[in-house]
């Protein structure tokens, strides 16, 4: 499988967790390297744009994305 197209920018990576590199890289090989169709965020950006995806979701906040989802389809 391939790496998510966004992981080269996206800001939860490069500006939330780059005080947790151990942490992120745990998150990076489960959500960016293998798994990211199930990543919280891209789900986000892949249905309203990466504008849409709030700062501080987590790639495993899958409920919260959820959430957000129907928000932004209403």
């Amino acid at each position: 499988m391939t790496d998510c197209e966004c992981l080269p920018k996206c800001p939860f990576f490069h500006d939330k967790m780059s005080n947790m590199p151990s942490m992120a890289e745990i998150l990076k090989q489960r959500y960016c390297h293998a798994g990211w169709k199930t990543c919280a965020r891209h789900r986000v950006f892949m249905e309203f744009g990466s504008a849409s995806v709030p700062f501080d979701l987590f790639p495993n906040e899958n409920e919260r994305a959820d959430m957000l989802l129907l928000e932004l389809r209403v």
